[in-house]
């Protein structure tokens, strides 16, 4: 356990080095930030399968701040790391053209990162809230990363509602504190089983659900995410989608739910119903866009859809539903933006209607994305395919058919929307197509291309992580769920 420490340390005092040294060297910052994601996505490999009680200072829970690693958080830092080293290299050169300042870039980039590390491992409320504003505040300076009037009004949005999140998630753990006398999540889950729930720890957790799920973008609290993924630097679209909502929002909801106050009926119906108006929304609102990352980014809310559906279900096998697609969506949605940075990296547009045979051009963003296409479409062999049947045959399990329909339905619209950009991107050409600006476009550089072909290949193979079905890869993160408050108080207090 003592190197799951390095994984908030290391990024922190990186995020504050870099500047300090990487003004003479143009090229040190590019090297410094990608072998610091490396080392993290090497000590989040590490951490796969341990689980753990961290200690700070060596003050026992629940009088000091503890770290707690198990099945759920382990999952989580892998893929956080996972797609925070490969934004990092998609940077090196992305930057290099579009972007200036790669000295504040980078620094805030691993500030974003130490707190969806910190904020997956704590043990304690407040610094659950302490974390996950050192990730918002650090996206909130990255959306705006341009300094244009479109990338400023997003930012500006963004932190205005996120900032209302923040409040209520801060209010809520006050509640719990004036209510319990203690911050540590354990403790509060053992004070709510001998004390049980009154109108004080109610109105707390509605206020933590409303916070958490505006941080995922959950309809109808996901106002902020339209605007803020198409104005962020095409790496940051990626880590804002492919883990942010995921870490400060879908797993703090679920660590919330499921291992302190207990999944309920009506907790579980609320999550159902939030799963169904989030997905029809998104990919509703994303067939009639025709801004590249606009689209990808509704897309972001009808996908949280299936995966909060899969919560709802509480089922073993809506868990592994809802913990699959949560995997496979920061894969297939992290290439997409990527593969939406290369295309505007290269046409200077995000229009489609601007776009056209690009497969020509540039070969590998153009299979890459088809092959993502598929993969969010659910079109068998792809990973999205084999997470989204998990989640259908859930429903259907749990005696729940509509649901399963409207997944399906869901399916078939995300596979009509992004038939409109393989039609108009790259296999065909939009009206305002210039023959004479495609002339000039030209595949992306070698840096670039790197992640675009690591993320195809796991779109295509990580279908494979169902192997052994809720006995597998992901049984120790359902276990973790299925126990409930009783053993996540038994594991970090010993009681």
């Amino acid at each position: 356990m003592g190197n799951v420490i390095l994984l908030i340390a290391l990024p922190l005092a990186m995020a504050f080095f870099i500047p300090m040294v990487g003004r003479k060297v143009r090229w040190l910052p590019d090297v410094l930030a990608n072998i610091t994601t490396l080392g993290l996505f090497v000590l989040a490999g590490q951490s796969w399968g341990r689980e753990g009680i961290y200690t700070m200072g060596g003050w026992p829970a629940p009088l000091g701040i503890v770290l707690v690693l198990d099945g759920l958080s382990a999952l989580l830092l892998f893929i956080i790391n996972l797609i925070s080293f490969l934004a990092t290299l998609f940077s090196v050169d992305y930057l290099e053209k579009l972007y200036t300042s790669k000295l504040r870039y980078y620094s805030l980039f691993l500030l974003m990162v130490a707190g969806m590390n910190g904020a997956v491992l704590t043990g304690d409320f407040f610094n659950l809230f302490v974390f996950l504003e050192i990730a918002s505040i650090a996206s909130y300076a990255l959306v705006g990363f341009g300094c244009e009037a479109e990338e400023l009004e997003a930012s500006f949005k963004y932190l205005v509602i996120g900032s209302i999140a923040s409040t209520f998630i801060l209010l809520g753990v006050a509640l719990l504190y004036g209510r319990f006398a203690t911050l540590n999540m354990a403790d509060v889950a053992s004070a709510l089983q001998h004390h049980g729930f009154d109108q004080v720890s109610l109105f707390a957790l509605v206020l933590l659900v409303v916070g958490f799920c505006t941080k995922a973008a959950l309809v109808p609290f996901h106002a902020w995410l339209p605007d803020a993924h198409p104005s962020a630097p095409a790496p940051i679209s990626a880590m804002l989608s492919g883990v942010l909502i995921k870490a400060i929002g879908i797993y703090a909801l679920v660590r919330l739910v499921y291992n302190v106050f207990g999944i309920s009926p009506l907790l579980a119906s609320l999550f159902t119903y939030l799963g169904v108006i989030s997905m029809m929304a998104g990919v509703l609102l994303a067939l009639g866009q025709w801004d590249f990352k606009r689209l990808l980014a509704y897309h972001s809310i009808s996908q949280m859809g299936y995966v909060i559906l899969g919560f709802g279900l509480a089922t073993p096998l809506g868990l592994l539903g809802g913990l699959f697609h949560l995997l496979n969506h920061s894969l297939f949605k992290s290439l997409l933006f990527f593969d939406s940075g290369s295309v505007e990296y290269e046409t200077g547009t995000r229009n489609l209607e601007k776009m056209g045979n690009l497969v020509q051009k540039m070969p590998v963003t153009s299979g890459s994305s088809l092959m993502a296409s598929l993969s969010i479409s659910g079109i068998p062999p792809f990973n999205g395919f084999w997470s989204k049947l998990v989640i259908i045959l859930a429903a259907v399990q749990a005696q729940r058919p509509g649901l399963a329909l409207w997944a399906v339905a869901g399916s078939i619209l995300t596979l009509a929307s992004f038939s409109k950009i393989q039609r108009y991107a790259f296999w065909g050409q939009g009206k305002d197509f210039d023959a004479k600006l495609w002339e000039g476009w030209k595949e992306v550089p070698v840096l670039m291309r790197v992640p675009l072909l690591v993320l195809a290949v796991l779109c295509l193979g990580s279908g494979l992580a169902l192997w052994h079905g809720l006995k597998g890869l992901f049984g120790p993160a359902i276990s973790v769920l299925t126990d409930g408050p009783t053993a996540y108080i038994a594991k970090v207090l010993g009681r």
